[in-house]
């Protein structure tokens, strides 16, 4: 099975890569895949590479349903 998170870009860096924030903890992932990533678009990130852009409310229906799954577990 494939996984891949919703993650909002905070800072861009040198040779296509990027920060972003991914259910609070900060990762680094390549945005090599997608043409034009700016600072706050959500993306896809499967295993360090952006792979696809979401609009903003498709990002949080998935982390709304990323953060019951987590509660769940409580």
């Amino acid at each position: 099975m494939c996984l891949a998170v919703p993650v909002k870009v905070v800072e861009l860096l040198d040779g296509q890569m990027a920060v972003g924030e991914q259910l609070g903890v900060q990762v680094e992932f390549s945005t090599a895949l997608l043409d034009d990533v700016k600072l706050g678009d959500y993306v896809l990130v499967h295993t360090g590479i952006a792979i696809e852009t979401l609009d903003e409310d498709e990002a949080q229906e998935t982390l709304n349903i990323w953060n019951e799954l987590n509660a769940g577990g409580e």
